[in-house]
């Protein structure tokens, strides 16, 4: 397979005031557009050009880092935008809410250690809320790294390389954080992943 762009699910200003269309036409244009490109170039002659985008990050991990670091960021986007909607976070949907208070306390400690994991991954990565042997887990990972090497699967991820908020909140990375937990996730995207992982 080759790696492609989608088109983003929403205009480009759909997710203001808490992330502006300047930092979605950089995020996606240049930023993930460049993903896929290198993604591309190094897949060729890989051995991997016929897996699943989730095979070949597992694949090259640890065997070919160009193209570990360009697919895992390119499979990080793909969910990151339909992570997010206009009029997002609010209510989470009734299973997965019973299941994030089964496993992780409540809703207010899972978002104390969403926004905890976020704010705390030194330098470049992602915070994670994963499925892992059937539990739910709030995890982080550097750079383009993400659940899928780690036998989990993930189920809601927030990015926080400085070009997902710099723009917006300049150094301030926890604002950004809680905009996106209070105001941007799209939960029901989140469920159907959870479903399917269920």
């Amino acid at each position: 397979m080759s790696l492609e762009l989608p088109d983003l699910p929403y205009a480009y200003d759909a997710l203001a005031p808490y992330m502006s269309a300047e930092t979605l036409e950089f995020h996606h244009d240049k930023h993930h557009q460049a993903y896929v490109t290198n993604g591309n170039k190094l897949l060729e002659g890989s051995g991997l050009e016929g897996k699943s985008l989730e095979d070949i990050v597992r694949e090259s991990h640890g065997k070919n880092a160009g193209l570990f670091n360009n697919a895992a960021q390119h499979y990080n986007h793909l969910h990151f935008w339909n992570w997010m909607k206009a009029d997002g976070g609010g209510a989470i949907p009734g299973e997965l809410e019973a299941k994030i208070i089964a496993d992780l306390g409540s809703v207010a400690a899972f978002r104390e250690a969403f926004l905890n994991a976020g704010a705390t991954q030194f330098g470049s990565g992602w915070a994670w809320l994963v499925l892992n042997n059937g539990k739910l887990e709030v995890t982080k990972t550097p750079n383009g790294e993400n659940p899928l090497i780690h036998g989990q699967t993930p189920l809601l991820g927030c990015d926080v390389w400085e070009h997902s908020y710099y723009i917006d909140y300049r150094n301030a990375r926890p604002k950004y954080l809680e905009a996106f937990f209070d105001s941007m996730i799209n939960w029901e995207y989140v469920a159907e992943l959870f479903n399917a992982a269920s």
